[in-house]
């Protein structure tokens, strides 16, 4: 499950242990992005305050893991280079790679789209009511056989945006009961999404 998790909240949580029950995965696997290509001039947390935040929202569920391939790789992080660890990784296992439905929908634009549709499955993530007939640009884009590799799965509809809490952090607002208790903490003895001082 790939993101930049900034931060991690329960929206991300609750749709990836979803996900994993609903599929029967063996585990999730999240994976902090160190520099988006498509964020490219956006002002994002350290990576490692990221990392660690991934980490303290994770901890206390068996089935999940956080990785750093993305953040000790140098450059962009490009989906199709991580898609390639995890294959090497486990070369005989099926590997879903778990976004939004709105992500995949911009998939024309990642690097190489084709040889991923290739080396992975696609779970797209949307929220009930979510309007999934951009799916069909993607067949038309890259044929049928392809999109039967995109696996549309509606979860339980969290309303949380990880810009809307970093607006509320800026604001003094709570976030309590938003993101796990420990990543909360974290976020406050960092001072990250604060307003700069003056401003």
């Amino acid at each position: 499950m790939g993101g930049t998790f900034d931060p991690i909240h329960f929206g991300h949580l609750a749709a990836a242990e979803e996900v994993r029950a609903g599929f029967g995965l063996d585990k999730i696997t999240f994976i902090p992005s160190a520099r988006p290509p498509h964020k490219q001039g956006k002002t994002i947390t350290d990576s490692e305050h990221r990392y660690t935040m991934a980490v303290l929202a994770t901890v206390g569920n068996p089935f999940f893991e956080v990785s750093r391939v993305e953040i000790d790789r140098p450059g962009p992080s490009y989906t199709i280079e991580t898609v390639r660890h995890f294959k090497g990784l486990y070369p005989d296992q099926t590997v879903y790679f778990i976004t939004g439905a709105d992500a995949i929908l911009e998939m024309v634009t990642w690097r190489h789209p084709e040889e991923l549709l290739k080396m992975c499955e696609f779970i797209a993530v949307t929220r009930p009511g979510y309007d999934l007939k951009g799916l069909v640009a993607l067949q038309e884009t890259f044929g049928q056989d392809a999109v039967k590799k995109v696996h549309p799965y509606r979860v339980t509809a969290l309303a949380i945006s990880s810009s809307e809490l970093r607006h509320r952090v800026s604001q003094g607002r709570s976030i309590r009961y938003l993101v796990p208790e420990p990543v909360e903490e974290f976020i406050h003895k960092m001072g990250l999404y604060k307003k700069p001082e003056g401003s």
